[in-house]
């Protein structure tokens, strides 16, 4: 496998509103659509679009959810072998209220129920054949010990750090790419210092590390220069996704080769027309739309 994913799988239940409504009250969605989410397995199911062997490890249940989630990761081309299903618990599950007019999503989401994996449950075999390793940092005590294995023998680590959780820090110090949200950034040092929230990232280790800023683009301290970006300019209809599809692409880059600024702007824009459909899944462009784009032959 190319790359091996290490993280949160869910489905999501995404309705669009006009504005987000005060508490205690009725209020009418609209264009609901039901897909798989969390950020790992859909940056993986981007990828594998894009043409690279993915394989997936997280947690399910044995409920519904579960098997509509595997189905949907399995109809992707991923190998999902890794991924355990724990009996008598209930897999992650998020509903999300889009509101296209301001661009932005809220999402209401429960975390696996089930026992995190284990690091003796994790495939080391596929870790340290894959090309890259991608996690969220979810499973704190697993995905360590994933990350030190592929970095041990050289295999570079991505890691979409979404929130200041527990051992999301340590996991630094293992790893290549450590690309962080603006809440992530936010938590860490205060609001609107994403420049101070990577000089502190990269004082931890990584080599290249960033900060996504929704609609203000991103920010990315590389060998001691920064590197800032506007976000591309879309109608944006729902923000679901978006970052998911940004580490995917620059996944994407570090697979291909690429220099930091290619794979950095290529995840911009694939970030972008995700946001033009409701769901994180519905708009990731085709590999047809990368070669259009230049991103690709």
């Amino acid at each position: 496998m190319q790359v091996y994913g290490l993280g949160q799988c869910a489905l999501d239940y995404i309705g669009r509103i006009e504005a987000y409504p005060p508490p205690d009250v009725k209020y009418e969605f609209s264009d609901m659509v039901i897909q798989g989410g969390g950020p790992v397995a859909t940056a993986l199911v981007a990828l594998s679009r894009w043409g690279l062997s993915c394989a997936f490890a997280g947690v399910l249940g044995d409920d519904l959810f579960g098997s509509m989630i595997k189905g949907s990761l399995d109809a992707e081309g991923i190998d999902t072998s890794s991924l355990l299903v724990r009996k008598g618990f209930d897999s992650q599950f998020a509903f999300i209220a889009a509101e296209p007019g301001e661009g932005r999503r809220t999402i209401f989401w429960r975390r696996p129920t089930g026992p995190s994996p284990t690091p003796d449950e994790i495939d080391y075999n596929v870790i340290r054949q894959a090309k890259v390793v991608h996690t969220d940092g979810l499973f704190a005590e697993a995905t360590l010990a994933a990350c030190k294995a592929a970095k041990e023998v050289g295999v570079p680590v991505v890691v979409d750090a979404g929130s200041l959780r527990e051992g999301m820090l340590e996991l630094a110090g293992s790893s290549d790419y450590y690309l962080a949200s603006e809440t992530f950034a936010n938590a860490l040092v205060g609001e609107n210092k994403p420049q101070e929230a990577c000089e502190r990232l990269a004082e931890l280790g990584p080599r290249v590390v960033g900060v996504t800023l929704g609609p203000k683009g991103y920010l990315a301290l590389v060998d001691g220069r920064i590197i800032e970006r506007p976000a591309y300019q879309v109608e944006a209809i729902d923000t679901t996704g978006c970052g998911d599809v940004f580490h995917a692409g620059f996944t994407y880059g570090v697979v291909q080769g690429w220099d930091v600024e290619k794979s950095l702007d290529f995840g911009a824009w694939a970030a972008a027309m995700v946001s033009r459909r409701l769901g994180g899944r519905a708009g990731i462009p085709s590999l047809n739309a990368l070669v259009k784009q230049g991103y690709t032959e």
